[in-house]
């Protein structure tokens, strides 16, 4: 469990700052083939601020809690459950802002729940 728990939070690490980087560097969306029109019900006008977040909340707060799994700290679990709470929480308003729904985002979200049952399950909080 340990494993699957590192490794779904070193992919969505991964996966979130590279996004977020490309939709800084490209803020028109060309690079991740991203039409700016998914932003039509959004208040935002292009990807810049999305990729800023992204790499900032989601990104980041993953990224921390790869960097305590490996460090085997104390609060790696807490780290892990922030980490899954921020793409759950992400994947959850980027369907709503943009009112439709991809496959992707179905997968980023079953990922995000699992990273925060596995790291609820790791921390002690259901017996087994």
């Amino acid at each position: 469990m340990r494993s699957l728990l590192f490794i779904l939070v070193a992919f969505i690490a991964v996966t979130a700052t590279g996004s977020g980087l490309l939709m800084m560097a490209k803020p028109d969306g060309s690079i991740l083939n991203l039409p700016v029109g998914l932003l039509e019900s959004t208040p935002f006008s292009d990807f810049l601020l999305p990729g800023i977040l992204l790499t900032l909340l989601v990104g980041a707060t993953n990224l921390a809690a790869v960097f305590f799994n490996l460090q085997r700290h104390p609060n790696r679990y807490n780290w892990a459950m922030a980490g899954g709470v921020m793409i759950t929480g992400w994947i959850i308003v980027q369907m709503l802002l943009i009112q439709a729904a991809h496959w992707l985002h179905f997968i980023y979200l079953g990922i995000g729940i699992l990273i925060i049952l596995i790291a609820w399950q790791l921390k002690g909080k259901w017996a087994v």
